[in-house]
C-alpha cells in the first residue's frame, strides 16, 4: 500500500476518509461576492478542499467566432457561443484568487487551483498553493505537466479521454520532472456524464498500473457514482459545486448544491468506513446478536427417563442451547432429570 499523500496537513490514502473537493469553476457567475458565498457553503458542507481554475480567455484560445472556435454541437451545454466568450464568462479573475484562498483557509478548507498554462503556474506559486490539478483536456500537455511537477507539490491529474499510452507518457513526464505525490482521477469528460459511461472498474486497474493514489472526478448527477467509486478504492472525489442550479452559470447544470454536497461527504465516508477488512465470524457489533441464532430447546415438560423426540426437542430462537447440528445425535436419548419447557438443550441433560 502506498504511503499517504499529505496536502496542507490533510492525509490522503486508503486509511483515510475520502478527500472531497468542491470545484467552483465558473459558478461564481462573475461575482466575487458569490464566489465567497460558494466558499462559505462548501466549508459548511464538510468538504476538505475548494478548487478554482486559473486562466484568461487569451491563454485558452483565440478571439474568433467561427469554425472550430464556435460551439455548434446541438447537444452541448455551451452551444451557440464561441470558445473565447465561454472562457470570458467562466474564468476567475486573477485578482479574486487571493481573497478566495484567504476565505477558504479561514473556514478550514484547502484552496488550490487548476492552471492552464505556465503563466498561471507562476501566479499560483506566488500564492503558495499546496497542490495542483491538471484538467482532463490538458492531460496530454506534457510541457505544462512538467512545469507543474517541477514545483515538487502534489499533483492531481484528471484522466478523461486519455488512452493508457497517453497516461503512461503523462505519468512519466510528471515523475521525471519531480512529482513524488501523484493522484490520478478517473474522469469521463461529458457534461453531465451518464453512469453507464463512467467505467469505475478502471479505478483499481489504474492504481495497480501506475502505482499511485486514484480517485474520481465525477460529472454525473447525484452521489451514487461517487459512493460506488470509494468501494473500488477511490481516495479522492471531486464534484462541481454551486449555490443553486437555478441561478445558472456555465457549469451549473451538472453541479451539486450545498445539501447534496453535504450528503456526498457523509455517504462517501460511510462507504469508506464500511470497507473494513476481510473478516468472517461475529464482529464486535454482532456479538450480542449471537443470542438470537437458532439452537436446540426442550419445548415440552419432560420427566426423567423420557426420550427426546421431534415433539419435545426443536430448533428455535434464542441461541443459548446446543447448536442445531446436534439434533440427530440428541434424538432418541433419555433425559436424566425432569426438564421444564423452555430449557436450553445441553449435554448434561442426557444419559
Amino acid at each position: 500500500m502506498n504511503e499517504p499523500i499529505c496536502i496542507a496537513d490533510c492525509l490522503i490514502g486508503r486509511d483515510q476518509a475520502p478527500f472531497i473537493i468542491a470545484e467552483m469553476s465558473g459558478n461564481h457567475n462573475q461575482s466575487l461576492e458569490r464566489a465567497l458565498e460558494i466558499v462559505e457553503a462548501a466549508a459548511r458542507s464538510g468538504v476538505h478542499a475548494l478548487k478554482i481554475q486559473t486562466y484568461t480567455p487569451d491563454t485558452m484560445t483565440l478571439d474568433l467566432s467561427e469554425g472550430e472556435f464556435f460551439v455548434s454541437d446541438p447537444s452541448s451545454l455551451w452551444k451557440g457561443t464561441s470558445l473565447y466568450k465561454l472562457y470570458q464568462e467562466a474564468h476567475t479573475p486573477w485578482e479574486w484568487h487571493k481573497p478566495i484562498f484567504e476565505r477558504a483557509r479561514e473556514r478550514g478548507i484547502i484552496p488550490f487551483s487548476t492552471p492552464f498554462d505556465e503563466t498561471a503556474v507562476d501566479f499560483l506559486e506566488n500564492l503558495d498553493v499546496p497542490c495542483y490539478k491538471i484538467a482532463s483536456f490538458e492531460n496530454t500537455d506534457l510541457p505544462l505537466i512538467r512545469r507543474v511537477a517541477a514545483t515538487g507539490k502534489p499533483l492531481i491529474i484528471s484522466t478523461g479521454m486519455a488512452t493508457v499510452s497517453e497516461l503512461d507518457e503523462t505519468v512519466r513526464a510528471a515523475r521525471e520532472a519531480g512529482c513524488k505525490d501523484l493522484i490520478l482521477l478517473k474522469c469521463t469528460s461529458a457534461y453531465p456524464a451518464s453512469p453507464e459511461n463512467i467505467n469505475l472498474l478502471t479505478i483499481p486497474h489504474m492504481r495497480e498500473l501506475f502505482d499511485c493514489e486514484v480517485g474520481l472526478s465525477d460529472h454525473t448527477m447525484g452521489v451514487g457514482v461517487s459512493v460506488a467509486s470509494v468501494a473500488l478504492g477511490a481516495t479522492v472525489v471531486e464534484k462541481h459545486f454551486t449555490l443553486s442550479r437555478d441561478d445558472g452559470g456555465v457549469d451549473s447544470t451538472f453541479s451539486m448544491e450545498p445539501s447534496e454536497m453535504a450528503q456526498l461527504v457523509l455517504e462517501t465516508e460511510r462507504a469508506w468506513q464500511a470497507l473494513g477488512q476481510i473478516s468472517y465470524g461475529a464482529t464486535d457489533g454482532e456479538k450480542k446478536s449471537m443470542a438470537f441464532r437458532r439452537s436446540l430447546y426442550i419445548v415440552k415438560d419432560m420427566k426423567s427417563g423420557e426420550i427426546l423426540t421431534r415433539e419435545n426437542l426443536r430448533a428455535i430462537r434464542p441461541g443459548l442451547g446446543l447448536p442445531t447440528k446436534f439434533l440427530d445425535q440428541l434424538l432418541g436419548k433419555q433425559v436424566v432429570r425432569d426438564v421444564r419447557r423452555g430449557t436450553a438443550a445441553a449435554w448434561d441433560l442426557l444419559s
